[in-house]
């Protein structure tokens, strides 16, 4: 599967960290990963998170080159809408559809409470990690603490690393169940830490916002995301609409955007 991230990685606005006391910076990528990362944790101590939360989720980590390698050696995504939607929609159709109707109870209470279509969220789902069997298997703190360690985007690493540790301190995951794709995407629809504190969402009632392993939370917090980013209720997808825009707030790829579009209406048309 392709990396969200490395799909409009160049066009992503950086993330700034709110300034800490300099006597606690963590600047990036000077002296050993090591000493940095006690530095890191003075920072995200003095930002409010836990001494449960820093011991259990950076407790061991330590720099991951073949993350540094993945970063430094993207490249600009250059398929074309037809290229790209020609690979990726047609060998996902049947299980989309099977998907609509697997979990079209759920997807229909969350169209009642976010005005957002089932389709346009199980495209996203399938599009994203063949519909949560390809969610990625690095650690996500360990990732995160090597990028924000690099120099290339190091505010914008840290930020997300700080949110990591409160999604570990809220309870929703686990640090040792928190893994995905290489640049710190998390769950079956590939949300940065970021987003997961701010659009998460506990829709199946358990008390967690469980992105690895709870597809209605999954579906639930990739509409909030949606509803919260212009998304108007009953209204068209397709490029040049309103909801269109919201959908390249997913996505900044135009390309990509259309191929959810594109993927949406498929499934929309579909028996």
């Amino acid at each position: 599967m392709i990396s969200r991230l490395s799909l409009h990685a160049l066009t992503l606005g950086v993330l700034l960290l709110a300034s800490a006391a300099p006597a606690l910076a963590a600047p990036c990528g000077t002296g050993p990963f090591e000493n940095w990362l006690d530095d890191f944790k003075k920072e995200a101590a003095a930002k409010g998170i836990s001494t449960s939360a820093i011991q259990t989720g950076l407790s061991g980590v330590t720099l991951d080159k073949s993350v540094l390698a993945r970063d430094q050696s993207q490249k600009v995504f250059s398929q074309s809408f037809e290229e790209f939607s020609g690979r990726m929609v047609p060998p996902r159709m049947t299980r989309a559809s099977n998907m609509l109707k697997q979990y079209g109870s759920v997807l229909s209470r969350i169209e009642q409470t976010y005005g957002v279509p089932g389709e346009v969220l199980v495209a996203i789902w399938g599009l994203e990690t063949d519909f949560g069997v390809n969610i990625g298997k690095f650690p996500t703190l360990r990732a995160l603490a090597t990028l924000a360690y690099d120099c290339r985007r190091a505010d914008m690493f840290k930020a997300e690393l700080m949110d990591a540790l409160r999604i570990v301190e809220r309870g929703d995951i686990a640090p040792q169940d928190l893994r995905g794709a290489w640049a710190g995407e998390i769950g079956q629809t590939q949300f940065m830490p970021s987003s997961y504190v701010k659009f998460a969402v506990d829709f199946d009632g358990n008390g967690r916002r469980d992105l690895l392993r709870s597809p209605p939370d999954v579906l639930a917090s990739t509409a909030n995301f949606l509803a919260n980013h212009g998304w108007q209720r009953g209204k068209e997808w397709d490029p040049g609409s309103a909801n269109f825009a919201a959908i390249k707030e997913w996505n900044k790829s135009d390309v990509y955007a259309r191929t959810i579009a594109h993927f949406a209406t498929q499934l929309s048309k579909a028996p």
